[in-house]
């Protein structure tokens, strides 16, 4: 529905001579807050004059100033996308024009355009979101993480769970027509229960810097690719309470956004990227709750969508949407045990391709940890995953510093409710008993997994490697082939075949 005091601009808008003579067309897309008109090569981004609970545009200047915030703070992820702010204005004959003489009557964010197939949203229906580009993706992510704005925030806990109650308040503008207000209700009560149970780590992550100026609305219809690149745009500039966020919150709306879409291993590999260049075990515990409530953020869009349209159909399916999204919402309270799942072979045998495959069917959304000694090594000499290591990387001493930061890792994460997946050589009995030791301690189901492939086989797939963590070379494989293994009390997996038969016949073993 367009507001009474705004029908005359978007009629402006709406017509192509209003953005110049070589304009033949413009395109229309609409959001519950927003309304952009694609003109030739400009975006123009008009701020609905709507009150709503999480937001106030009923009046120009309030207009004005949320669009200069958009426009300054979106820079930092997409500066090639934002180009300023225009207003539009009533010359003294009545009629409107983008920044003429006359009185203004509302303003713009003007962005350039950029192909709307190039969504991740449109990317992921086309099977276009590979994991390259989601590997690319998770680093844009923490790399934006990494240089925001730290707030402090000493009462984060109060914080979130006051961010908990307004969705509430924002589910419950659409019940009973949308949303079942019993159902609301109770997921809110869930949701704060959870919230005041973590308390603890929410105030110890807003005290050291995990509360920070984050993007906000952080899902795959606000990232495209731009210049090949990913990168994130349209971030939230009308609210501190939804932008200064933890910043595994704001990855949380993505990972849900995979999810309930249907594609939990990108979700996986998105959070387990992340988790290699920023190793945010302490957060795995509020995972479940800030899943929900994002999910719980898309069920009151989408039921103030249904209720908001005149197309009877549209207004269906967003009632479906809201309905799906709620219940998802209630499931992500509710998660799995954890369990603890070790992946050995020597180089080569395609171990961290069956425990990145094999993360997605374990534990609670979106997928068990993996937990690697190759990336563990590197971080323990203060590189990125990525980066090469010399010799001294792997001696002795730093090999049994890095299986001991592997079992370290397990048991924090194990700790904090979420599975596990160790994706290491093992090659001594040593090693191997030790990881069984962690679940144990940790009261855990274990089970371990050994992975063989032909020699010719695992080469091939050395030589094939591309920006991965591991060093392991053609020599390396060499020297592990005559290492004495010990006995192997671990199931086999002959690895040499499809991905896809090592995937079932490890889900077979594991039980899952």
């Amino acid at each position: 529905m367009i507001p009474e005091d705004q029908r005359d601009t978007f009629a402006f808008l709406a017509r192509p001579e209003s953005h110049g003579p070589s304009v033949e067309r413009v395109d229309q897309v609409h959001t519950h807050i927003s309304a952009i008109f694609l003109a030739a090569g400009r975006a123009l981004k008009l701020k609905r004059a709507v009150r709503l609970p999480f937001v106030d545009f009923t009046t120009l200047d309030s207009r004005r100033i949320a669009c200069e915030a958009e426009v300054r703070l979106n820079r930092r992820g997409a500066p090639d996308l934002y180009e300023g702010v225009a207003a539009v204005t009533r010359d003294a004959d009545g009629r409107l024009a983008l920044d003429g003489d006359g009185d203004v009557v509302d303003w713009l964010v003007v962005m350039r355009r950029f192909d709307e197939q190039d969504l991740f949203s449109r990317l992921l229906v086309r099977g276009e979101l590979t994991r390259d580009r989601a590997t690319a993706l998770a680093r844009v992510i923490t790399d934006y993480h990494a240089g925001a704005e730290v707030v402090p925030c000493a009462d984060n806990a109060a914080r979130m769970v006051a961010v908990a109650r307004g969705n509430r308040d924002s589910m419950m503008a659409s019940a009973p027509v949308v949303l079942p207000r019993e159902t609301v209700e109770t997921l809110t009560a869930r949701t704060v229960a959870a919230l005041n149970d973590h308390a603890d780590v929410l105030i110890r992550r807003g005290r050291a810097g995990r509360v920070r100026r984050c993007h906000g609305d952080l899902h795959l219809r606000n990232i495209c690719l731009w210049n090949d690149e990913p990168t994130l745009f349209d971030a939230i500039e009308f609210s501190d309470a939804f932008q200064v966020i933890d910043t595994l919150y704001d990855l949380a709306f993505l990972l849900m956004d995979l999810d309930q879409r249907g594609f939990r291993r990108l979700a996986s590999i998105v959070m387990n990227h992340a988790m290699e260049h920023d190793p945010d075990i302490e957060g795995l515990a509020l995972l479940p709750v800030f899943l929900s409530m994002r999910a719980g953020i898309r069920a009151h869009i989408s039921a103030t969508m249904s209720l908001n349209t005149s197309d009877p159909a549209h207004a269906q399916e967003m009632g479906r949407r809201a309905l799906a999204y709620l219940d998802r919402a209630q499931g992500y309270l509710a998660p799995p045990a954890p369990r603890l799942i070790a992946v050995g072979g020597l180089s080569g045998s395609g171990k961290s391709r069956l425990a990145r495959e094999l993360a997605p069917h374990v534990g609670a959304a979106p997928g068990a940890l993996v937990s690697r000694t190759d990336v563990l090594r590197k971080r323990l000499m203060g590189v990125g995953p990525y980066e090469h290591l010399g010799p001294d990387g792997y001696t002795e001493d730093m090999t049994r510093r890095t299986y001991a930061a592997l079992d370290a890792e397990c048991r924090a994460a194990l700790a904090r409710g979420h599975a596990v997946i160790a994706d290491g050589v093992f090659a001594t009995p040593g090693e191997r008993a030790d990881i069984e030791q962690v679940a144990r301690e940790m009261g855990v189901p274990f089970d371990g997994l050994w992975l063989e492939a032909p020699e010719d086989v695992a080469r091939k797939r050395i030589g094939a490697r591309q920006a991965n963590a591991s060093d392991a070379t053609a020599e390396v494989l060499a020297f592990q082939r005559t290492l004495d293994t010990g006995p192997m009390a671990w199931p086999r997996i002959d690895s040499s075949g499809p991905r896809r038969e090592t995937l079932a016949r490890a889900r077979e073993i594991v039980g899952l």
